[in-house]
């Protein structure tokens, strides 16, 4: 006899992504939907009509985390080609990428990944591929992705350097290795496994001009039993142009709830702490603003064009000189009831002008906050970084999510995956708790938001970048069953103790896609 219900969570601690607790409830699975949600624990009639029955005591259920800034294509890049991590001298480097050529063929560049310059000297190594690999092009990445190990006809036929090898300049060589079918696939698969292992189960990747032919492969998986990650992907316009025509056509092509085409995305400034931030006022103790030349009149006309066609845009800018640029720009798109129309975003929002904070509200715009970001220096070299380029003043409006979360709005998490890997524990460690590795006090706690708050950046923050929220992001009847239970209720531990925290169960589109 067919039962009511595929599956019924019941849990001490449910976080729905509506209340602002979590609660003692439960929810009741059809196949990929909740149809039914309640308070309290569900009724003997209710688990008796269950396919299976879960419950939850200790841990905390919540809406499948939404991570809004991804970089599939550039993680990838860590496992591509031979891996060279073992690597030590010229002869040992040479028998491993032999090995992996052998596998390989003729055809094509040869890639390694997770060169360590500590073990293998790159100028010996380059000298070794000149001389074995004169007519064929030799990259190998190093771990960190910083540099790379190239021959003279790689930087020919690609155009770049190992002091220029960042993915901007190394996107050349993305159709290679996006379709290789042997290798794409696993990668694929392993990168799904690894974001559904920490509790992901929609991200907006990147993807730089048309996707180098992934997205064949994207609609092969579209229906597949095999896609268990929401992909929902944008068009970075590197080696061309914004490509509208592209655009429609991916607008017509992607139509589901699993895979879907989400616009447009570009860098504006960059590091504050490489003086490439564009601020309002100069740099601490000097006459410039930036040291970049940035093209906001290029930016303007691009969103403007992209608003008219209703496609979206997220700019990245970590200065309060490029938020506010980007604010005048936003505030010309099109608006209903006073907000855009087409959500448009703004990525990091690293430092910022609570003026500008309330206007992007009052438009509605998202904001996209790698709330990790603390995690890459110890507290000595943030704070250092801050004093010198900023100074003590203006520090007050570094990382200010509070301003952003009172301003109206739309918070969602971010990671520029994989700069930092998708971590709720993490993001509430440092965004909720203000601190820092090495700091014994936490950073400007005024400027930290509450636990409910990330919750739902992470989840309905998410959906609604994604305009996503009448599918995605909260746990209520008639929402898709994405689902995601951590080892413990967040909402009632200290912030200072819950990094260890761990996902125990990922479920997504109604399927149990990870379980510890």
């Amino acid at each position: 006899m067919e039962k009511k219900f595929s599956k019924v969570i019941a849990a001490k601690h449910l976080f729905d992504s509506v209340r602002d607790d979590s609660y003692e409830g439960y929810i009741c699975l059809k196949d990929n939907v909740i149809v039914k949600a309640g308070t309290g624990a569900p009724t003997q009639e209710i688990t008796d009509q269950a396919d299976e029955f879960l419950q939850f005591d200790e841990e905390l259920v919540m809406p499948g985390i939404t991570d809004t800034h991804t970089f599939f294509t550039g993680y990838a890049v860590f496992h591509v080609g031979a891996d060279m991590s073992d690597v030590t001298d010229n002869g040992q480097g040479l028998k491993t990428l032999q090995n992996y050529e052998g596998g390989k063929g003729s055809e094509g560049a040869i890639l390694g990944h997770g060169w360590i310059p500590e073990k293998w000297n790159q100028a010996e190594g380059e000298k070794m591929l000149e001389a074995e690999y004169p007519d064929r092009p030799v990259i190998l990445f190093a771990a960190d992705r910083s540099t790379c190990i190239m021959n003279r006809k790689a930087r020919e036929t690609y155009g770049f350097t190992p002091e220029s090898c960042y993915p901007e300049s190394y996107y050349r060589i993305m159709r290679e290795y996006l379709n290789d079918r042997g290798f794409i696939e696993k990668e694929f698969s392993d990168y799904m496994k690894m974001m559904n292992s920490r509790g992901v189960t929609t991200v907006k990747e990147m993807g730089f001009d048309d996707f180098y032919g992934f997205t064949d492969y994207l609609k092969e998986m579209e229906d597949s039993e095999d896609l268990h990650l929401r992909f929902f992907f944008m068009s970075q316009p590197v080696g061309q142009r914004m490509n509208l025509p592209y655009a429609r056509k991916m607008r017509e092509k992607f139509t589901g709830d699993k895979v879907r085409f989400s616009g447009f995305n570009r860098m504006t400034d960059g590091t504050i702490a490489a003086n490439k931030g564009d601020l309002k006022k100069p740099y601490e103790g000097q006459t410039f603003t930036c040291t970049l030349d940035i093209l906001y009149d290029e930016i303007e006309a691009d969103v403007l064009a992209a608003d008219a066609e209703d496609f979206r845009w997220s700019l990245h800018a970590q200065g309060d000189g490029a938020v506010g640029k980007i604010t005048q720009i936003y505030d010309k798109c099109k608006k209903e009831d006073g907000q855009l129309k087409n959500r448009h975003a703004i990525t990091d929002m690293e430092f910022t002008d609570p003026v500008d904070l309330e206007r992007l509200g009052a438009l509605g715009v998202t904001a996209e906050l790698y709330f990790q970001i603390m995690s890459l220096d110890p507290a000595e070299v943030l704070l250092d970084n801050i004093s010198r380029t900023i100074g003590f003043e203006r520090r007050k409006n570094y990382w200010n999510r509070r301003k952003m979360q009172d301003s109206g709005m739309i918070l969602s998490g971010a990671t520029d995956l994989p700069l930092l890997i998708t971590s709720l524990p993490e993001s509430i460690y440092y965004s909720c708790g203000g601190y820092l590795d090495g700091l014994d006090t936490p950073f400007q706690p005024e400027n930290t938001i509450t636990v409910s708050e990330m919750l739902k950046a992470w989840t309905i923050g998410g959906a609604r970048n994604l305009s996503m929220e009448d599918k995605l992001g909260t746990l209520e009847e008639g929402k898709l069953a994405d689902i995601t239970v951590f080892d413990r209720d967040f909402l009632h531990a200290d912030s200072a103790n819950v990094k260890s925290a761990g996902v125990v169960m990922t479920i997504m589109d109604g399927k149990t896609v990870y379980k510890k």
